[in-house]
């Protein structure tokens, strides 16, 4: 009987198990008296986890008088899949007190658990345990150690537990390749990787997503290519994630051609491949592209997440024509994504950007639980729209909400302030950010409070107060400054601004352009044609071009 019952719940693991059928089965060894062995439990336990029914998985654990390290194993497992991190570390506690110890696989359940609740001080003590329990050289436990210092950004202490291998398999090789790649170190990831290659490790398909992954600047294109190529070489170009992170490598590196053509050797792209394709065309400026490859994608039946319809929205508002833009309204209502704070805050922006403010506002009226980013998104809606007084009463809601406010929310405060030129409210805010929340200016703060200086007529406090910040000062904020001088005829200091910025940034011919047209303004003919003429064909500003 009881090895027919063996032979059922193993059959049963692996077809899907529903909670009816678990509760069932449940009833079933309960009346045979069965429920009481640790190996039936430990089953029924799994089952119940995987349906999301914790109450009834952990009543059945209460109730198991001998368990075994696997029935603990699957409870601490229960918690932590479904994120109950305080609940798995107390199951933990309570099963280095029981007569049954942890092995290598409860120790790695509990570590993953950790580095994903950012738990420093409990990854720290559960590896003290991990080397008092003689387990410090166990393969599972070491790539879950590495894994977890890497995750929290302690990829030097991932690298001595990697060090402390004598032989590493496959898997830690590719924690540690992954690790590198998580922290950004993208030169140590392939050093690595070479490293690995020379030992006579062959890498899989793991190796190549963890390298490629950490190629994010557009400058390591080449490198990617070489990655590519090794793909290529190897087969594993046509492997489904390998082709998903070379689509996102290219895309962020905006090489959206060779992006384009790895995407089309893939016979079923996933929604992660689908996003980074459409993401990459929004990013880079073309968000008709992105557009049609969204249509094409809800044409073969995928849906789209959170996080794409942002960034589909962000595209619609750089096109600023509300069509697209009231489309993508509509998916999201369809498919219950009004709640999602990132989608109603993009939402808010792309009404605002499309000159229909109040459609805006609406969204915003309709959030129930407001964060700092749909806060910020209705104050630069308003503030774009030339509403400074309104942005100034949403953000002392805001304040009185108890809502933190954070760098983005004093970038929108600010540039209220400049389009509805309010220096006085410019300069006090510029001071609340610093003196009473702490913050530390950014180059567009000191953009905007230059501007609101400098158009305010104040031009020679703007050009002290610039003298005042530490070298090097970004061009972006003398930019602002030459703009302000040029708009209000200031020759003589936009002179001494405009051959400081030629100086630093010879290939800039935006700064030439400005100061001729200052010479213009101020009659200098001759001066304006001299410098407009130095400019060589390659420097010279193109033509506009206007639909109407």
């Amino acid at each position: 009987m009881c090895i027919q019952f063996r032979s059922l719940l193993l059959e049963l693991s692996r077809l899907h198990q529903t909670l009816s059928k678990t509760q069932q089965l449940h009833a079933l060894i309960t009346k045979t008296h069965l429920s009481h062995d640790p190996f039936y439990a430990t089953r029924i336990i799994r089952f119940y986890a995987i349906n999301h029914d914790l109450f009834s998985a952990r009543n059945l654990f209460d109730e198991t008088p001998h368990r075994s390290v696997y029935l603990w194993n699957s409870i601490i497992r229960a918690y932590a899949t479904a994120h109950k991190f305080t609940d798995a570390f107390s199951l933990f506690k309570q099963m280095l007190c029981s007569e049954t110890k942890p092995d290598n696989f409860t120790f790695a359940c509990i570590l993953r658990g950790c580095a994903e609740n950012s738990d420093v001080l409990g990854l720290r003590l559960v590896h003290g345990g991990v080397v008092v329990s003689s387990l410090g050289l166990d393969h599972i436990v070491s790539s879950a150690l590495v894994a977890g210092y890497s995750k929290l950004g302690f990829v030097d202490e991932a690298r001595l537990v990697f060090n402390c291998i004598g032989d590493p398999d496959l898997v830690l090789w590719n924690s540690m390749v992954s690790g590198y790649g998580f922290c950004g170190y993208w030169d140590k990831g392939i050093e690595l990787f070479s490293l690995m290659r020379s030992e006579g490790k062959k890498p899989d398909g793991y190796t190549l997503v963890g390298l490629i992954s950490s190629l994010v600047d557009p400058s390591l294109l080449e490198i990617g290519q070489g990655v590519h190529g090794f793909c290529l070489k190897l087969g594993f170009d046509s492997i489904a994630h390998i082709g998903s992170v070379l689509v996102s490598m290219y895309s962020r590196c905006k090489c959206l051609d060779s992006a384009l053509q790895v995407f089309g050797s893939l016979s079923q792209p996933d929604l992660v491949t689908w996003s980074a394709l459409i993401t990459g065309f929004a990013q880079s400026g073309n968000s008709e592209k992105s557009l049609m490859f969204f249509k094409k994608m809800s044409a073969e039946g995928k849906k789209a997440d959170p996080i794409l319809l942002a960034s589909l929205l962000a595209a619609t508002a750089q096109l600023a024509i509300v069509g697209p833009g009231s489309e993508l309204h509509c998916y999201v209502l369809r498919h219950g994504f009004e709640s999602e704070i990132m989608v109603s805050s993009a939402l808010i922006d792309m009404y605002s950007k499309c000159g229909f403010l109040r459609l805006g506002t609406k969204v915003f009226d309709s959030i129930l639980e407001r964060n700092t980013v749909s806060y910020n998104s209705v104050i630069s809606g308003l503030g774009l729209h030339g509403l400074a007084s309104e942005a100034f009463e949403i953000f002392k809601e805001m304040l009185e909400k108890g809502v933190e406010p954070g760098e983005s929310t004093f970038s929108a405060l600010l540039c209220a302030c400049c389009h509805s030129g309010l220096a006085k409210e410019g300069r006090e805010y510029f001071r609340r950010m610093k003196d009473e929340f702490g913050i530390s200016p950014r180059i567009e703060h000191y953009v905007y409070l230059i501007k609101l200086l400098g158009m305010a007529g104040e031009l020679e406090e703007a050009y002290s107060f610039i003298q005042s910040l530490p070298e090097p000062v970004d061009s972006g904020v003398w930019g602002a400054l030459l703009s302000c001088c040029d708009a209000l005829g200031n020759s003589e200091l936009a002179e001494v601004i405009a051959h400081k910025l030629i100086e630093d940034k010879p290939e800039e011919s935006r700064y030439r352009v400005m100061l001729s047209n200052v010479y213009a303004g101020d009659g200098r003919w001759d001066e304006a044609k001299k410098l407009r003429d130095g400019m060589n064909v390659e420097m010279r500003k193109m033509a506009g071009i206007s639909w109407i």
